[in-house]
């Protein structure tokens, strides 16, 4: 699991709360973030959110909350944002809730372009971190290697199972 891989704190639960991780990125010193909840973007910007256990983190709250991280010497390297449909977008929020991330200050985004079957995306995301364990390997290529592990699978092998992630760069 990723918790073996990194240390950090982890809010699951009744703990995953929107006020709590308000909190915790005010307060903590965090280099990457990931939020694997449920999600919904839609074209009203009101009713694109990811799920927290008191409610719904909306767009705003969520480029709220990423800002934190702008007046710090050490921006807000990766978030991972692990639901369905949050790369998703339109002509009002290009790139869905990972383009808010970026256009809020974050460096990088991981998300997905559409519904992500559960086992296949855990195995995914810890292959994905596990690459990211080597210093010598970029945030492409460990989504490329976490990719291809996916694809060599006997189970998950189909493209919709690896293919709807995608890794967003900011480069400013």
């Amino acid at each position: 699991s990723i918790q073996q891989l990194y240390k950090g704190d982890q809010l699951m639960n009744n703990t995953f709360q929107t006020s709590r991780l308000e909190r915790e990125l005010r307060e903590g010193r965090y280099g990457g973030l990931h939020i694997a909840t449920h999600g919904k973007f839609s074209t009203d910007v009101n009713d694109s959110y990811l799920l927290t256990f008191d409610g719904k983190l909306t767009m705003q709250t969520l480029d709220q909350l990423i800002g934190l991280f702008r007046f710090r010497q050490e921006p807000l390297e990766l978030l991972t944002l692990s639901a369905c449909q949050t790369g998703v977008g339109d002509d009002r929020a290009a790139l869905g809730l990972a383009g808010v991330a970026l256009k809020a200050g974050a460096r990088s985004a991981l998300a997905t372009l559409w519904f992500t079957n559960d086992e296949a995306s855990a195995t995914l995301i810890s292959e994905f971190y596990r690459q990211l364990r080597d210093p010598s390997v970029s945030k492409a290529v460990a989504l490329q290697r976490a990719q291809q592990k996916l694809l060599n699978d006997r189970i998950y092998g189909h493209p919709a199972y690896w293919s709807p992630f995608l890794l967003m760069n900011n480069w400013l």
